[in-house]
């Protein structure tokens, strides 16, 4: 299958890596983030206005997300790989 450019497919990840990862600070599980969330995400990395848990901006465009079960923090999945780092994890709050 060939992509179009400038259309981005959902972020992948296997299921049997997803039953087994959380959250490397809490432990609490994590699921995958949907479309609108990550697409929400985006819009504040183009305005230069989105951080991770160690206050750097975020520059790269998300492919997707692993949000952990309280809803207060995503790790970004680039190219189908979750990055499962704490100073990585992007605080979800009301201002997003």
């Amino acid at each position: 299958m060939v992509e179009e450019p400038g259309l981005k497919r959902p972020a992948r990840v296997d299921k049997d890596l997803l039953a087994i990862l959380c959250c490397p600070e809490t432990k609490l599980e994590v699921s995958l983030a949907d479309s609108a969330l990550v697409d929400k995400l985006n819009q504040a990395i183009s305005r230069g206005t989105l951080k991770n848990k160690a206050k750097k901006l975020v520059m790269e465009p998300l492919d997707g997300g692993l949000i952990r079960a309280d809803r207060k923090v995503l790790y970004p999945v680039r190219e189908d790989i979750p990055v499962m780092l704490i100073e990585e994890g992007i605080p979800l709050d009301d201002s997003i």
